[in-house]
């Protein structure tokens, strides 16, 4: 039997409650495993431990923003003092301060798979017939903003500009907090320049952070962008089917699952946000409606087929590459002129 909208996001919130035990021990040992690999890049001799110590420290900080993502949720360590502490201080550590984070992506939780070129929160979308009427200018901008350059260099173009520089320009005083990441991560990493060399400045400041935000961009840009995501207009858009039919789930090992916080069943914390990070799974296996989401996956040619999608064609009802909608077009073209002989 069917289930109505309201029905489904009723079932989801028996799993919107926290163990409070649980959710200090997550934050607790993701910290401390940061913390040891950090220090493991600075002491350690050999070359090869240093890399291997630099890239498991950005995969922490991946899982690290995946916990402090949930705190803004409100899904776990609400009316905590110290939890408020440290989460604005790992705000600031990962370039995400709280003010612009929270705003941006609450924004982008109430509009998931709405046709947008304003990208607020997300990356924007929208319908071939939008981007056809846009001056050359803005389509280049539109494509830049989608560019599998621009998901790489994450830590320079979302986290650094974006999240930070451009929040501050924007409006300075509701984003001090955006300047003083800004100033914190520019001051530390020049120390470790200036004093430990570049070599460690590269291994314990530089790959982390590039690593984490190159893969939480892919990861957050993958979730809502692949060939079988549906977008809508904001009248026929709905909460709900926006996390069943717009939002994947993407299928990984159980070390990944791990070291990204579970954000792969991503349909199930769109569904509802307040659901702890660790329970996702628990909700997925006990919903019906949850089990038989769109997925992606890591593989090499699903990456590829998710960085290709550019456009919504509401004709075809799916998403569309650039070389498909040239091919819409000199179709067009040649039936007009046609039509016109």
């Amino acid at each position: 039997m069917l289930r109505s909208n309201s029905e489904i996001l009723h079932a989801s919130k028996a799993f919107a409650r926290e163990d409070r035990l649980r959710s200090w021990m997550e934050i607790l040992l993701t910290l401390f495993l940061s913390v040891a690999f950090f220090f493991s890049i600075v002491i350690a001799d050999q070359l090869a431990i240093r890399l291997i110590c630099s890239l498991a420290c950005g995969l922490m900080y991946v899982r690290m923003f995946v916990i402090y993502h949930d705190y803004q949720h409100r899904a776990i360590l609400q009316n905590s003092f110290i939890a408020r502490f440290l989460m604005r201080a790992i705000g600031i550590y990962l370039l995400a301060p709280e003010n612009i984070w929270s705003r941006s992506h609450e924004h982008h939780h109430n509009n998931n798979s709405k046709l947008t070129i304003s990208g607020i929160g997300s990356y924007p979308t929208i319908s071939k017939n939008r981007y056809l009427s846009l001056s050359k200018g803005q389509q280049r901008l539109y494509l830049i903003n989608r560019h599998p350059l621009t998901i790489l260099f994450a830590y320079f173009t979302l986290f650094v500009y974006w999240l930070n520089l451009k929040s501050f320009m924007q409006s300075p005083a509701k984003h001090l907090d955006s300047l003083f990441a800004l100033v914190f991560h520019v001051a530390v990493g020049t120390a470790f320049l200036y004093f430990l060399g570049f070599t460690t400045f590269l291994l314990v400041w530089f790959i982390p952070f590039f690593l984490s935000f190159a893969i939480g961009a892919y990861l957050f840009y993958c979730q809502h962008n692949f060939a079988g995501a549906k977008f809508k207009e904001s009248h026929d858009w709905t909460y709900v089917n926006a996390a069943l039919a717009s939002t994947s789930f993407m299928v990984m090992n159980p070390v990944m699952q791990w070291l990204t916080g579970n954000i792969g069943y991503h349909h199930v914390h769109h569904l509802n946000s307040r659901i702890p990070f660790y329970r996702l799974v628990e909700a997925k296996d006990n919903i019906p409606e949850l089990k038989d989401a769109p997925t992606t996956s890591w593989h090499p040619l699903e990456i590829m087929r998710c960085l290709r999608v550019k456009l919504w064609d509401p004709e075809k009802d799916k998403m569309i590459t650039m070389r498909e909608l040239r091919k819409a077009v000199k179709f067009v073209k040649r039936k007009t002129f046609e039509v016109a002989q």
